[in-house]
């Protein structure tokens, strides 16, 4: 134990890209790998994951959590992989508690591993894999205001040094990543401009604080639909926001197979 003031971390948003894209190097594995040490160590992270789909928030209270492999069809090195973080509890019950006092109706739950989402970056980011990490669902359901209340709810642990982090894709149009033939696209082909507006427009309005703007972005952002056929994969992005910003930057912009923006935005208030 210590009586020193722990160090405030930015809450992260994070593009887990697909699941084998721990296998290859890239520009996003690379930034993923320098990350963890890039920043003032945690004490703990909340892993808010696109692949963890629940009605309600719902938190995974396992002391040793295991794995998810939820792909199909990858390189059989994938499936070998592991990444044992233990998980905390105690923790995952104070999460609980204060989303209850926020009126967010949580549920505590064990025996749910960890999904890509969580270990793929992680795996990178802290490969010692020593770090407890407490899992936390989107509510695909729910709108990016409920998300982001999510995050404002979260925000106290950030004081604590615990690393809020959102796991998604700032676009996720996978039907678009196939080619015309059906082929999937090669991983260097330029982004059209339907998803780089999408994406400056994200990092225009993170850098002004333009909350009100981000939680819109169905009508606002242009090509909001072509990017994001369904909301899953964005919804991190706003607890990411919640817990750390109003206003953030992007630390990583990456484009993969054409429409995949795999970009990465840092929240410290």
């Amino acid at each position: 134990m210590t009586d020193a003031t722990p160090t405030r971390l930015p809450a992260l948003f994070v593009s887990h890209g697909a699941p084998n894209m721990i296998l290859y190097d890239s520009a996003t594995r690379r930034f993923l790998a320098g990350l963890g040490d890039a920043m003032p160590r945690p004490t703990a992270v909340i892993s808010v994951s696109a692949h963890f789909l629940a009605r309600r928030p719902t938190v995974v209270a396992d002391a040793a959590p295991g794995m998810i492999y939820d792909f199909g069809g990858f390189e059989p090195e994938l499936y070998r992989m592991q990444w044992p973080a233990p998980g905390e509890p105690a923790l995952a019950a104070r999460i609980a508690e204060r989303l209850a006092a926020h009126d967010l109706d949580p549920a505590l739950v064990t025996g749910r591993g960890f999904d890509h989402g969580t270990w793929v970056p992680l795996k990178l980011m802290y490969p010692a894999a020593d770090l407890p990490t407490v899992q936390l669902s989107v509510q695909p359901r729910r709108d990016a205001r409920h998300h982001y209340e999510l995050g404002r709810a979260l925000a106290p642990f950030v004081d604590e040094g615990v690393l809020v982090m959102g796991s998604g894709s700032l676009t996720h149009n996978l039907h678009e990543a196939f080619g015309p033939t059906g082929g999937l696209r090669p991983v260097d082909e330029p982004a059209p401009a339907w998803v780089t507006d999408f994406a400056d427009w994200f990092a225009e309005r993170t850098v002004a604080g333009d909350v009100e703007a981000l939680l819109d972005w169905r009508a606002r952002a242009p090509h909001a639909a072509s990017n994001h056929p369904t909301d899953e994969h964005l919804l991190p992005f706003f607890v990411a926001l919640g817990a750390g910003g109003p206003a953030g930057v992007r630390i990583h912009a990456e484009t993969q197979f054409a429409v995949l923006a795999l970009d990465a935005y840092d929240f410290a208030a």
